[in-house]
């Protein structure tokens, strides 16, 4: 390092300020292309947090299908059974029904047999009633055989016999046909009442037969409907075994996305870290260059931060001495937050002193030149007691409005701000985008020097300018 100070401070005046400039613009360069990588990060991060997410939804995806496929499976398998049972009792159903009607297309012609039979009885009661007829008249023929062999004396004994054989048996004819007369009436009777009943049975039966048509109608549609249950189930299980395997396989890409892009994202973030390490080096380089004698275009910006850092330094050493406030209190950094602000704001030990003593200050560096934007003094993390009367307006409602007007009491961590607070040598010139909002970012320079208060470092004095 010292046989590089040494070439550079052999170098003319004015080769060291054209290298002042190159490094400058180095610095420049540097910081863009560390501002793209921030971008690219963002994206990178998004991307990865995107693909991730989409990883954990297909895999939940595919282990939802798996268990749809699972059940689905049951239900083709359940289907596939109740076809059986559907089949089998159908079957079953039909030859009851086969059955069913044979027995009430039999009993439809009950009726029919039962009027023959009426018709048969109605015949033997004639031909009976004829029998009857004829015992009479034979009875009758006995009766006058009897008194004619009676009128004959001993001639006539075995025609009275004869007559008398006759007799008993038109009686006993006569007794036969009226106990058929008998039973023909009361068969008569039953057949009555069976004819009743058999034409309540064939209204049944015609009911029956209806029904029986309508169930065999309505066991086709139940079996024509479980056959198509389990044909649809079965293709929806092949369907749901192909979307299985095309989730398996989308999630294999994924999952070789993911892995990709997390390796870009690491590889993003360590040219980040390098270029962060390449800003470092511009910036003492250019410092370096500086402190050798070389001219820069920012000079009129360094002189002015390292004398007001050094006036800010003999104020602060200046109200201790005059017990205007404590050591502990000006190097105080329990910052303390202010209820209901948004951003948060805080207040700190130092912050009543440089409300009253550094305004005239960071307000004359307005005036500097119109590329300034502004002038304030930090802690060593940060804390910004006190801005420009422009960055520290009263908070409003809206929080957009509050961060871009009421910057006073922040803390600013940033890489830019912690480094101004943090820095020791004699100046520091850091180059950084500014986000402007809607995407659009804008080119600044934040100039520092060390403020010091009895040789103990406090902080910074910052000073940005547009480029």
């Amino acid at each position: 390092m010292r046989d590089i100070e040494e070439y550079y401070s052999e170098m003319p005046l004015a080769e060291l300020t054209a290298l002042a400039r190159i490094s400058s613009q180095l610095g420049f360069e540097v910081v863009d292309v560390a501002g793209f990588l921030d971008q690219t990060e963002a994206h990178s991060k998004e991307q990865r947090n995107a693909v991730s997410q989409l990883t954990q939804n297909s895999g939940q995806i595919t282990q939802a299908n798996s268990r749809m496929a699972e059940s689905i499976r049951t239900l083709s398998q359940t289907a596939e059974e109740t076809l059986v049972t559907v089949s089998t009792s159908a079957s079953s159903m039909r030859e009851n029904s086969v059955e069913s009607q044979k027995i009430a297309k039999w009993v439809q012609t009950l009726a029919v047999r039962t009027k023959h039979i009426e018709e048969t009885l109605v015949a033997m009661q004639r031909d009976n009633a004829q029998i009857t007829s004829i015992a009479s008249q034979v009875n009758i023929l006995a009766i006058n055989a009897k008194i004619e062999a009676g009128r004959a004396g001993a001639a006539g004994r075995g025609f009275a016999v004869v007559a008398e054989a006759i007799n008993e048996l038109s009686k006993r004819t006569g007794t036969a046909a009226a106990d058929i007369s008998d039973n023909i009436d009361t068969m008569g009777d039953w057949l009555k009442n069976l004819s009743v009943e058999a034409r309540d049975i064939g209204q049944s039966a015609d009911e029956v037969l209806t029904q029986s048509q309508s169930i065999d109608d309505s066991l086709a549609d139940i079996e024509e409907h479980a056959q198509t249950v389990q044909k649809q189930t079965n293709r929806i299980a092949s369907e749901s075994d192909t979307a299985q395997f095309a989730l398996e396989g989308f999630g294999e890409g994924l999952a070789l996305i993911d892995t990709t892009s997390s390796q870009s994202l690491q590889g993003i973030q360590t040219a980040r870290a390098r270029s962060d390490s390449l800003i470092d080096s511009s910036e003492a380089l250019l410092q370096g260059i500086v402190s050798l004698g070389g001219q820069s275009s920012d000079s009129m910006f360094i002189d002015f931060v390292q004398t007001k850092a050094q006036e800010i330094g003999e104020i602060f050493a200046e109200a201790l001495l005059s017990s205007d406030i404590r050591q502990e209190e000006l190097f105080d950094r329990n910052y303390k937050p202010i209820p209901n602000s948004d951003p948060q704001q805080f207040m700190a030990g130092c912050t009543r002193l440089t409300d009253s003593t550094l305004p005239p200050i960071l307000e004359s560096a307005l005036e500097l030149d119109p590329r300034v934007v502004f002038c304030a003094a930090v802690d060593i993390n940060g804390y910004l007691p006190t801005h420009n009367q422009k960055f520290s307006q009263p908070q409003g409602s809206d929080p957009v409005w509050n961060a871009a007007n009421c910057r006073n009491r922040r803390i600013f961590d940033d890489r830019v701000g912690l480094k101004a607070g943090q820095n020791l040598t004699p100046f520091l010139m850091q180059v950084y985008r500014r986000d402007m909002g809607g995407g659009e970012f804008a080119m600044m320079k934040d100039l520092s020097a060390p403020i010091y208060v009895n040789q103990r470092h406090w902080g910074g004095l910052r000073l940005a300018f547009k480029i």
